[in-house]
């Protein structure tokens, strides 16, 4: 992460950029940027990425914060493992740039249950992603989801996850100041 105070955010942007345009140069399949939420202007650094190359971008990254013990005067490496309260500001974004940007956008934070599966496709994710949930409770709990979020479209007579991806995004609602 940018700890200099020295460095600028364009400087930062910059090498996002940059480290962007290596990567395409160097292979052949598509890439998608795993981005930070601490940029100052989220939206435009997204569209600044696709606009670069961008085949995709994963919102959002979480960087590891380290603790103090205080007995022994260290730093401590912990790490805490997602949890759903984490979905909002993910939620928040891929809602306002879903439709907007010509990339795919996956979402990465906070997924523990069907229910934010489905939450970040209908803001308009193509992909949920998550970790903690199975560290959590293990592999056979992608099962749980599937058959969570298979579930809910059943209960709606839907069978296509086309028909809620991005049906509560900005793009997509009357009252687009709802995502302000």
């Amino acid at each position: 992460i940018p700890t200099s105070p020295d460095e600028t955010g364009r400087e930062v942007e910059d090498r996002y950029i940059g480290i962007l345009q290596t990567v395409k140069r160097a292979v052949k399949i598509p890439v998608a940027v795993k981005l930070s939420p601490c940029f100052s202007a989220i939206g435009h650094m997204a569209a600044q990425l696709v606009a670069a190359g961008a085949d995709g971008l994963v919102l959002f990254n979480r960087f590891y914060e380290p603790d103090i013990d205080l007995s022994q005067l260290t730093l401590l490496p912990n790490l805490e493992l997602s949890t759903p309260s984490e979905i909002r500001l993910p939620l928040l974004w891929i809602g306002v740039l879903s439709g907007r940007l010509g990339a795919s956008l996956a979402a990465s934070r906070g997924v523990d249950s069907a229910d934010e599966v489905i939450k970040y496709l209908l803001a308009g994710a193509d992909v949920v992603m998550t970790t903690s949930a199975l560290l959590k409770h293990g592999a056979g709990h992608m099962k749980v989801l599937l058959d969570g979020l298979t579930s809910w479209l059943a209960a709606r007579d839907l069978t296509a996850l086309d028909s809620i991806r991005g049906r509560m995004s900005q793009h997509n609602i009357a009252d687009k100041t709802a995502f302000a």
